[in-house]
């Protein structure tokens, strides 16, 4: 599944860990999600740093593909160190 296919209200898994869900629908390189992590918040996130997601069944899936644009991201964002 792409990315931008994840819908509203999809339970996310982040790459450190923390769990989320999507607000709406990903754009380009981010997504805005509720993060729930030492608090709970909104914002965005990258669309590289959602490493997997439950589907409508309630299972967990880590089947997630990543458009070139993203990944150009993702690779920024590592040679600046984060």
């Amino acid at each position: 599944m792409l990315t931008k296919d994840l819908k509203k209200g999809t339970m996310v898994q982040l790459r450190n860990g923390w769990k989320a869900k999507t607000m709406g629908s990903a754009r380009n390189s981010t997504t805005v999600c509720e993060v729930y992590g030492f608090v709970t918040e909104c914002g965005s996130v990258y669309t590289h740093d959602i490493v997997g997601y439950v589907d409508d069944a309630g299972n967990y899936k880590a089947d997630l593909e990543y458009s070139k644009g993203q990944l150009k991201c993702r690779d920024s964002v590592r040679l600046m160190g984060w």
